[in-house]
């Protein structure tokens, strides 16, 4: 089996020979990713606090290599860039959903 290409917007760190799909079929893009979430009335401090340890562990080199010896790429940011990001994905996915008639 030989790869073809990455469903990324991007090349992926761990094929770094292998061409994202966009580069053949602009504006494909088809990523999955995963976070950390917390109950809906958390307080501000405790998200903030979580926040900050959880991307200064996902800074440290041993815990970046980790991920990257599973093929998966890391990135940080603030709890509003993580609900921006669910938010878009929501949105995106919820059109390809409703264009095709897909319903839950």
């Amino acid at each position: 089996m030989r790869a073809l290409a990455v469903t990324t917007v991007t090349r992926v760190g761990a094929l770094p020979n292998i061409p994202p799909v966009s580069d053949f079929l602009p504006g494909y893009e088809l990523t999955d990713w995963s976070g950390v979430g917390a109950p809906r009335n958390t307080p501000n401090a405790i998200i903030e606090k979580l926040n900050k340890e959880i991307n200064a562990g996902l800074a440290n080199p041993r815990i970046k290599e980790r991920f990257a010896d599973q093929g998966l790429d890391v990135f940080t940011g603030s709890s509003s860039d993580f609900g921006k990001l669910i938010a878009d994905e929501t949105e995106k996915w919820g059109k390809v959903m409703r264009a095709l008639g897909i319903k839950l």
